[in-house]
């Protein structure tokens, strides 16, 4: 994992180009760290979701790290318009599925705790839509040089944020599960003001990511709410979802570090989580 966080911005600098998608209805589907890269397209959708009800659309864009999610083939099983395959690898069932594959990094990851894969994933669904992604990759190495959030010994950490910034909750949330087995939560925004700060206290580490406009007026509210229950609450700017998850990459690696925890294998060499994880496909 640590690799692969510090080669990110070399990774990135490689990220396709090419002609961006065609106009019309685009959605993006994939599963765990490939669904919030998905989501970052503006119409993300879990894959088993859109295999159980596909939506009309007249392209639908594949996020898999090795092209062999399951739930992904059979969402691109179940749609019969172009399909456009974002991956790290150039040949996979995936691929034999679809009408394009972008290979979206130089290697496969070899970390389980994804990272390159995710924002690399991200980048090239940007330039997808016709974004400049030309200066990611400075961008990521600025904060991979930058101050890091520090470390603690709270076991519970909740990531909040809202629109551009609630894929970068989802995935920071997952990131601090998969790396250090934290109890580490994401909610959206408003969503946490309605109801969830009932079980919230002292005991949990708080990430409210600002967003811009409304949403930077509501999270510095939910900031200020978090600090009066107790909370340590660091409010963090956002420029980009690109950007904005490398400061908890870097988290999760501390972390890790700090409680002996080796990131790479999210608890697939216990036997127990392995034979879960070999439970299902």
């Amino acid at each position: 994992m640590a690799r692969a966080v510090a080669a990110q911005p070399e990774w990135l600098a490689q990220v396709p180009t090419g002609t961006p998608l065609p106009t019309g209805r685009v959605i993006a589907v994939g599963c765990g760290t490939s669904f919030h890269a998905a989501q970052t397209s503006g119409e993300g959708i879990d894959s088993l979701e859109f295999a159980l009800s596909p939506r009309a659309a007249d392209t639908l864009v594949l996020v898999s790290h090795e092209g062999g999610s399951q739930l992904t083939i059979e969402a691109a099983k179940a749609f019969s318009g172009q399909k456009v395959l974002v991956t790290g690898k150039a040949e996979s069932e995936l691929g034999a599925l679809a009408d394009e594959v972008i290979v979206c990094t130089p290697e496969v990851e070899e970390s389980y705790c994804h990272t390159a894969s995710y924002t690399c994933a991200v980048a090239a669904l940007a330039a997808l839509r016709g974004e400049d992604i030309s200066w990611l990759g400075a961008a990521v190495a600025d904060r991979l040089a930058g101050e890091r959030l520090p470390v603690s010994d709270h076991r519970r950490f909740l990531i909040t944020g809202a629109g551009r910034d609630w894929p970068t909750a989802q995935e920071a949330a997952l990131k601090l599960r998969e790396g250090v087995y934290a109890a580490a939560e994401a909610y959206q925004l408003e969503e946490l003001l309605h109801g969830h700060l009932a079980a919230i206290d002292e005991s949990v580490r708080c990430f409210v990511l600002r967003g811009e406009g409304r949403a930077a007026e509501r999270s510095a509210q939910a900031a200020a709410a978090l600090e009066i229950l107790g909370c340590d609450v660091t409010l963090l700017p956002t420029a980009h979802p690109v950007v904005d998850i490398v400061p908890f990459h870097l988290l999760t690696l501390d972390l890790a570090a700090a409680r002996g925890v080796d990131p790479d294998l999210i608890r697939w060499d216990d036997p127990r989580w392995k034979r879960a994880r070999d439970a299902y496909a």
